[in-house]
């Protein structure tokens, strides 16, 4: 799929190894932009604890603005990794959740968000150390 040689053949089934991220065309890399992106990551999270509206997750994720919420879902939903049901109340309302490749992705990012979570002393002493070597370097130079 990310070759043009398998294009020119017309290949009609794909199968995983037909993407290869680091190809500069192969559309899986933009799919990755989109989950690892600034809010990706913590909006699948945020919607792992189950479905929500567009205010409800925009709190339970910190710091995002309306524009960036709304575009990030739109590429999640777009990627297969969001579902958006329009709710038929007054007024009317929007619940996004996940679809079933959502909820995997998602297991496996907040796998990754307890491994950072759990490592941050040695991050936050490796930040340290560094800070005291390059403020200890830059003294010598001045």
């Amino acid at each position: 799929m990310c070759d043009q040689a398998d294009e020119a053949e017309g290949a009609t089934e794909d199968s995983a190894e037909d993407f290869d991220v680091f190809a500069k065309q192969c559309p899986s890399r933009s799919v990755l932009e989109h989950l690892t992106g600034r809010w990706g990551v913590l909006v699948l999270a945020g919607l792992r604890k189950g479905p929500a509206r567009f205010n409800a997750l925009r709190r339970r994720v910190e710091g995002v603005s309306e524009k960036m919420l709304a575009q990030t879902l739109q590429a999640l939903e777009r990627d297969g990794f969001v579902r958006r049901e329009v709710l038929t109340v007054m007024p009317p309302s929007v619940s996004y959740s996940l679809t079933e490749l959502g909820e995997t992705t998602a297991d496996r990012l907040l796998a990754l968000i307890e491994h950072v979570e759990a490592h941050m002393p040695a991050v936050l002493a490796a930040r340290e150390q560094q800070e005291t070597t390059a403020s200890g370097a830059s003294s010598l130079r001045g």
